[in-house]
């Protein structure tokens, strides 16, 4: 028998649920006991990146529903006022009518990106459009980040916490392959978890790091040089390549193939130090401005600001700068943490055209918390905002530094 019980449901669709979504027994059952078996259109905002993608992918999706041609005409959207007369011709039909239609939104964060009228229009969707029809958001971030200036009615939320590591374990432990036995990937599991959970906890990262690091953790049994039940010879031979894919593919430095082939050539550290410090390029142009920014705010004292950054500051005397009071390098102290503003007011000092403090930029910053590039010291919620530290070694930085063609050692106090 299912977990799962609906009455529009059969009980082969339940059970199918079941064994796709483990661990989601609560949000399921709240999910199955707001909708029935219902006509949707599913659209991922990353990949509709402009309004206009967005709004025709929707129509798009819709017409297939409403039409039985098999080639219907491709809708022409380029407003919202025309989304909204091309929603209703759509919807016309009497099988859409009786029933309620949803509009499923994947990634609902990057809506933050286009045009302001967007998310407040899909919000009073049923409203504007006169039709039985819900907007749903999903999204990795809180809905206070979301709710759009204007005002609007407060949604229903349904909340899924990070799995805990025994749920992680028996999840990816389904994946083993089918030529080798439960027990042999699920110890392999266990291992890798052992060495990436307390830094990702994200289910689809660490189904692809399985999916990349599981051809070496077998090398020893294929070559007939250690048996499936032999884990610690395993996890001898694949402890120094997970250590390495900390370094490089959780943070996209280098691609899946790369990636392998690097593991075929039993590549050492030096390769791997080659690759990382001409793999930068998956950072957006602006965010490495802000690691940079990041890493001089954390290094150089605060009063040294107006001398690096403000063009006009006046002359400075020819003198050595060393005070008595600073004999050890600030490097050898390690980073200090630093408010937002002044991360912002650097930032709009070192890159060339004038960066405004918009959400682009914040998202900006808050992935690279995201990435541990920089670390989140304190809570949002103090009165003087947020502070930071950069938590990149000076190879990095430099090596970052050099894609943009900014010589950030003119800009360290420590080397003046």
């Amino acid at each position: 028998m299912p977990v799962f019980k609906h009455p529009e449901y059969p009980e082969a669709t339940l059970l199918c649920l079941e064994s796709l979504v483990l661990f989601r027994e609560s949000q399921v059952s709240t999910l199955l006991s707001i909708f029935g078996e219902l006509p949707h259109v599913f659209v991922n905002c990353v990949e509709c990146f402009t309004s206009r993608l967005l709004l025709e992918e929707i129509l798009r999706q819709l017409q297939s529903l409403s039409s039985k041609e098999e080639s219907p005409v491709l809708p022409f959207c380029d407003t919202f006022n025309d989304f909204i007369r091309l929603f209703k011709q759509a919807t016309m039909t009497p099988d859409l009518q009786k029933q309620t239609l949803y509009v499923v939104l994947d990634k609902a964060e990057q809506l933050r990106e286009l045009e302001t009228n967007l998310l407040p229009g899909f919000l009073r969707l049923q409203e504007l459009t006169e039709r039985n029809v819900t907007v749903v958001l999903l999204s990795e971030i809180v809905w206070e980040l979301l709710r759009p200036a204007t005002g609007c009615l407060e949604p229903l939320q349904l909340f899924f916490p990070d799995y805990s590591i025994g749920h992680l374990q028996k999840i990816l432990s389904h994946d083993h392959p089918p030529e080798y036995s439960f027990d042999f990937y699920a110890a392999y599991i266990n291992i890798l978890l052992g060495v990436f959970y307390p830094v990702c906890r994200d289910l689809k990262e660490l189904r692809h790091l399985a999916a990349l690091n599981f051809s070496k953790y077998c090398e020893p049994v294929v070559q007939q040089k250690a048996s499936e039940r032999d884990t610690r010879k395993l996890w001898k031979n694949i402890e120094s390549h997970l250590k390495k894919a900390m370094q490089t593919v959780y943070l996209r430095e280098i691609s899946s193939s790369q990636w392998e082939q690097l593991l075929q050539d039993d590549g050492e550290a030096g390769q791997l130090k080659g690759l990382s410090a001409h793999a930068h390029v998956e950072l957006p142009y602006y965010s490495k401005f802000l690691l940079i920014a990041a890493y001089l705010a954390s290094y150089n004292p605060a009063r040294t600001d107006k001398r690096f950054f403000v063009k006009h500051h006046g002359k400075i005397r020819k003198k050595n700068i060393q005070k008595k009071h600073e004999k050890t390098s600030n490097h050898l102290l390690g980073p200090k943490p630093f408010p937002l503003d002044r991360l912002l007011a650097i930032l709009h000092s070192i890159v060339d055209s004038r960066v405004a403090p918009t959400a682009n930029i914040f998202s900006q910053i808050t992935s690279l918390v995201t990435l541990q590039l920089l670390s989140l010291v304190g809570h949002d919620d103090q009165l003087n905002g947020p502070r930071y530290k950069c938590s990149v070694s000076l190879d990095f930085i430099r090596s970052i530094s050099r894609t943009v063609n900014f010589d950030i050692i003119k800009y360290l106090y420590d080397f003046l």
